[in-house]
């Protein structure tokens, strides 16, 4: 326990977004005085404010740094109090207070201080709903996501499953990765598959069907065993996985779920794009957490993880051709040159993927069909290389001159700065190197309205390729990128601004919708690719419940697992359109997710029900049965 406590409260106020109360208290046995106040929180002080007890002496983004009166002292079991009025938005939920607070003292000492949810005053915060009902399971069949088609009649549960003999060996090598996979995400349970005979088991048949799609598998259930059939490796090992589900099924709740003696299944995913995003700049995760979301992944269907690796406030990924971008860029601290950000206390906080970390997870993700697109975020949410490589900076170009995005002032990379391109071409011939995958995601998003117009440099781009404006200029930035990174055998994927001011070529280009549904037909109707993953359904960092107790954000309002379930984003784009949609995506911002109970109270059950979206047909979803199984399925 710290010697400093602080407790924040937030009270509507009519006309405003509210008035936050801080109170810290003095735990320890010595007077406090001589001190700033330190935290960091989501809702941001607006810059027109009315500060009663205390003054803003410094803002960085989510970063707040406070004075106190001249003179005040603390003294022991005592408190000092201050009230906030001008926020930059109002909140809405428990996690939108502080999430890391310090003191620093006059000698430059940094100490710990404990904070709380933020509480709410003189308003009902509502009932927190139960995020899942008892759920139902008509056909007591363990699988998700829901298959194709089946028709099963339920039966004795084996021991075990095994190869047949002379079964070849990519097929034993298939069932031993899956097999693998099983015992690291259950490692209390039995393992579902031996790799020879058992008594009490049963045998597994693979058989190679070149008239099977890609991707899909066929099972039958005889007496004696079981038949595998598919065309390729992907619908093998989805196979598998399947078996595997069923058998941890029928174990785990063996009154409610079954295992098939007789019966086939036909099944093939529904989309080829089936992914999630996690953001590891707000809140860094070990290797073994990736290692282990991965086979989350692997075990709901899910083929592409989109690994978001840059961002205003860290740079992740190791570029041997510029040390600082992770020797500065990846760490943050009171007295590091990126100021704390949310869940930063008084010590540094640094972390960062070295390339071989990136072979080893890039290799497990492939052994388990999993593709890792990689996302380095550009032009824009480019703070930490800036300052880390501060050549990248226009050093004619006024400081904080046009508006913030998310509080941070002159985040992008400026396009008329020709170093930039040297850089990123640099950063792009590591990152083919590390990256097999068919994209390369660039952002592209959230570039200040503004961005460059007082920019000498940019003043004379945008005259001599008469262009008008910052989305203008954003294009041209982003149509010399496109042309770098198929220069490297790769394609360009973007969020959905990479569209404005002109975009880029449509050929080889795919866009994430993510604002909300309808900037998927947009970009649709403008030639573009499309996988749809709206705020309001698919962002799983969104609060699940309108209920001020629930953790999350809530900007796009919140989306109750039921609803993430039930969204069929194929539904927002007219039929001539459809051929443009390639898939779907869940996606993890971290802001929120300081601890691991946050983490998966938030993204579970939801991860799973967009697996489901993203496999099954419409007519094949049910809410109740989803319910019913989700419950037994992994978890970080």
């Amino acid at each position: 326990m710290a010697d400093y406590s602080l407790e924040t409260s937030w009270r509507p106020v009519e006309g405003s977004f509210g008035r936050l109360t801080f109170t810290l208290h003095n735990l320890s046995a010595e007077p406090l005085s001589g001190f700033l106040l330190c935290y960091t929180s989501e809702t941001r002080v607006a810059g027109k404010h009315v500060c009663a007890g205390a003054s803003l002496k410094r803002q960085v983004a989510h970063f707040h740094e406070f004075l106190p009166p001249e003179g005040l002292s603390v003294p022991p079991g005592g408190r000092w109090r201050f009230t906030l009025e001008g926020l930059s938005r109002e909140p809405k939920h428990v996690t939108a207070g502080v999430k890391s607070a310090y003191l620093t003292l006059a000698d430059g000492r940094h100490l710990p201080v404990d904070f709380g949810d933020l509480m709410l005053e003189g308003r009902d915060g509502g009932v927190s709903p139960p995020l899942l009902p008892p759920g139902k399971a008509d056909e007591p069949y363990a699988l998700l996501p829901w298959p194709l088609s089946l028709g099963l009649k339920a039966g004795d549960l084996p021991a075990t499953l095994y190869p047949a003999e002379r079964t070849p060996p990519d097929a034993i090598e298939a069932l031993s990765q899956v097999l693998s996979l099983y015992q690291r995400l259950y490692s209390a349970e039995d393992a579902p598959f031996s790799l020879s005979a058992v008594e009490g088991g049963r045998r597994i048949r693979f058989v190679a069907e070149s008239s099977i799609a890609a991707f899909a598998y066929e099972l039958r259930f005889t007496a004696h065993e079981i038949v595998l059939s598919s065309a390729d490796d992907a619908g093998r090992r989805y196979g598998l996985i399947s078996l595997a589900q069923l058998l941890h099924g029928a174990c785990a709740d063996g009154e409610r779920f079954k295992f098939p003696n007789f019966g086939t299944i036909a099944d093939q995913p529904r989309y080829d794009w089936r992914g999630c995003h996690l953001d590891v700049s707000r809140q860094f995760y070990p290797v073994a957490d990736i290692l282990r979301l991965i086979d989350i992944l692997a075990w709901n269907k899910l083929n592409i993880f989109h690994w978001h690796l840059t961002d205003d406030e860290a740079w992740r990924l190791e570029i041997k051709a510029y040390p600082a971008l992770t020797e500065i860029g990846a760490r943050r601290g009171p007295d590091e040159v990126l100021v704390p950000q949310l869940g930063d206390g008084a010590e540094t906080r640094a972390g960062h993927y070295t390339q071989d970390d990136i072979r080893r997870i890039v290799a497990h993700a492939a052994s388990l069909g999993v593709a890792v697109v990689p996302e380095i975020d550009i032009p824009g949410h480019n703070t930490a290389a800036l300052f880390s490589l501060p050549e990248l900076v226009d050093g004619q170009e006024a400081p904080d001159s046009y508006h913030a995005v998310q509080g941070y002032a002159n985040n992008a990379l400026n396009p008329a700065v020709e170093f930039t391109y040297e850089f990123l071409g640099k950063v792009f011939d590591e990152v083919v190197t590390l990256f097999p995958s068919e994209y390369i995601h660039i952002g592209g998003d959230e570039v200040a309205q503004g961005a460059w117009l007082c920019s000498p440099l940019c003043q004379a781009l945008m005259k001599r390729e008469k262009l008008a404006g910052t989305a203008e200029l954003q294009s041209y930035f982003l149509k010399r990128i496109k042309m770098m990174l198929s220069e490297r055998g790769r394609k360009l994927a973007g969020w959905n601004e990479v569209s404005h001011g002109g975009g880029v070529d449509r050929d080889g280009t795919l866009l994430m919708a993510w604002e909300k549904p309808a900037v998927g037909v947009e970009l649709a109707q403008q030639g573009y690719d499309v996988v749809m993953t709206p705020g309001q359904a698919y962002y799983l960092d969104m609060a699940q419940a309108e209920a001020w107790a629930e953790p999350g954000a809530a900007w796009a309002g919140y989306s109750a697992p039921e609803h993430t379930y039930a969204y069929e984003a194929e539904g927002e784009l007219p039929q001539a359109l459809q051929e443009k949609m390639r898939g779907i995506q869940a996606c993890i911002w971290t802001e929120n997710f300081l601890s691991r109970a946050y983490f998966n109270r938030l993204v579970f059950p939801r991860l799973p029900a967009v697996a489901e979206a993203a496999w099954t047909p419409s007519d094949r979803k049910d809410w109740d049965r989803f319910a019913a199984i989700v419950r037994m399925w992994p978890m970080l």
